[in-house]
């Protein structure tokens, strides 16, 4: 309760910063567009954690950038907006609806902010990636000014964007089941674990030598690989344990399967025997680069179908409080933000965004009984 010695700032994000840095760095317009990508660590005032979720403290991705026109800046921003987009869906096999936000959740001091919204795996939603275009209101805020072609003082235009370490927990939520985690194979350090299995210290190098004969080959296939050679653990313990750490496939051979010239290759997206096969060590690094492309798109279709199944259409306030309780509710919208703050207050669920795809034409504000020409995806949320 003591005041400090030396005036600590906390840095929830970095607009200040960068603006500071943006006004002494651009003159003139050749000094534009300028874009920084930024690595670091942040501090959110929370008061109820969750782990990866809502922390104190996390790390990010940030960028920020500043622009001579209104236009460049809004392309930067829907631009950043789909790579995030791109990554979430194509490295880590999460649905995301790409959409706008809402005046009232929208990033303060932006005029626009868009977002990636994924649904969890008990229908909460996650926002999972921001991009802002912050206008000209953190340039004149912080005196961002540039000489233009005409000699003339303009204040630039800026954008910022960031995506955090709680997309681990978007990962984590999304996939994992009760075995524990279920990565996708991009992202995954190792996309496949060796495990070999022997009884007796003579059945060790031949089983060994086929290993790394295996192991060599995936590598020279692009497969990121580890060999589990912890001779103080049985193979029951490591199978468990890869499971536990989510490891797309796992490879298990013994003195019989050399023998055979064969493998074990099981996946961890099926569980159970259903997802273990035998096949024959011939061409196994191609079958297993195959495979991890199938379980890629798998994940991703079923992660598609249980939003899709768990988004409801809703038309009245009764369907909307019974639909929040499973999943989204997409409504016609056409309330202010007292409505909005409404909703919340007695439902806790907020707008996530305003889909960018839209049905078009219009229709009836579930809430107010207005007129509507947008729809909009409510969720409670992390």
């Amino acid at each position: 309760g003591q005041e400090l010695g030396e005036p600590l700032v906390v840095r929830p994000t970095s607009e200040t910063i960068i603006g500071h840095a943006y006004a002494n760095w651009i003159q003139s317009y050749r000094d534009l567009p300028v874009l920084i990508n930024l690595w670091n660590s942040v501090v959110r005032w929370e008061l109820r954690t969750k782990l990866f979720l809502r922390t104190l403290e996390f790390y990010w991705q940030e960028g920020h950038t500043a622009h001579a026109t209104a236009a460049e800046a809004e392309e930067r921003t829907r631009q950043m907006l789909e790579v995030y987009a791109d990554f979430a869906i194509n490295e880590a096999a999460i649905p995301v609806i790409r959409g706008e936000k809402s005046a009232l959740e929208r990033f303060a001091g932006a005029d626009r902010t868009y977002t990636i919204e994924a649904m969890m795996g008990d229908g909460k939603a996650l926002q999972s990636g921001t991009s802002h275009n912050l206008g000209q209101n953190f340039a004149r805020a912080f005196d961002i000014q540039y000489l233009d072609a005409n000699n003339e003082l303009q204040h630039c235009w800026t954008t910022s964007w960031g995506l955090s370490t709680r997309f681990v927990g978007a990962v984590v939520m999304t996939h994992g089941d009760d075995a524990g985690l279920v990565l996708p194979p991009r992202l995954a350090p190792y996309q496949t674990v060796i495990v070999p299995i022997y009884r007796r210290d003579e059945e060790r190098a031949t089983v060994m030598e086929a290993v790394e004969q295996i192991a060599r080959a995936l590598v020279a296939e692009g497969i990121r690989v580890k060999v589990d050679d912890r001779d103080n653990l049985t193979p029951g313990f490591k199978f468990n344990d890869w499971e536990l750490r989510g490891v797309p496939t796992r490879i298990e051979i013994g003195p019989r399967d050399v023998a055979k010239n064969a493998v074990a290759l099981a996946r961890r997206d099926v569980p159970g025997r259903e997802g273990k096969v035998f096949v024959s060590q011939d061409g196994l690094a191609a079958r297993v680069k195959e495979l991890l492309t199938e379980i890629h798109v798998g994940m991703l279709d079923k992660a598609t179908r249980f939003r899709d199944a768990n988004t409801h259409d809703v038309s009245d306030y009764a369907g909307f409080k019974e639909a929040i309780q499973t999943g989204f509710a997409r409504v016609w919208w056409a309330g202010g933000n007292e409505d909005e703050l409404r909703v919340k207050e007695e439902t806790k669920a907020t707008i996530r965004c305003f889909p960018l795809e839209q049905p078009g034409g219009g229709g009836v504000c579930f809430y107010t009984g207005k007129p509507a020409d947008r729809v909009a995806i409510f969720s409670r949320a992390y």
